[in-house]
């Protein structure tokens, strides 16, 4: 287990590692991720090949993701148990932000978050 120290120094998480770690639950190839974030966003976040191999190594090299196998020349990813921590840091972020949210625009009657 990853001490608080270590995980916080990756925070806040960029919108596409954000994506790609959130894709990475569990084992994929990278045109896979790709693919799926795309989905899951209905299009609004596109993840190109230099960025994705970029942030592949990036978060290889810090020991948050690992490949798992290797098929057909695809190799397959996942986080390691300090990524899961990293993104379960970065969640409890984005849970706090949302709900701070929400309850200023309460308070001032504003709706602009009337979701």
């Amino acid at each position: 287990m990853a001490n608080e120290k270590d995980i916080e120094k990756y925070l806040p998480l960029s919108e596409s590692t954000y994506y790609i770690m959130l894709v990475l639950v569990n084992p994929i190839h990278g045109y896979g991720v790709m693919q799926k974030v795309e989905t899951l966003t209905d299009g609004e976040v596109s993840i190109g090949p230099g960025t994705l191999y970029g942030a592949f190594s990036t978060l290889e090299k810090e020991d948050l993701i690992e490949m798992v196998r290797e098929e057909d020349r695809r190799k397959y990813y996942t986080l390691t148990e300090k990524g899961r921590e990293t993104l379960r840091a970065q969640l409890m972020r984005l849970k706090i932000m949302t709900q701070s949210a929400r309850q200023t625009m309460i308070e001032s009657r504003d709706s602009l978050l009337a979701m």
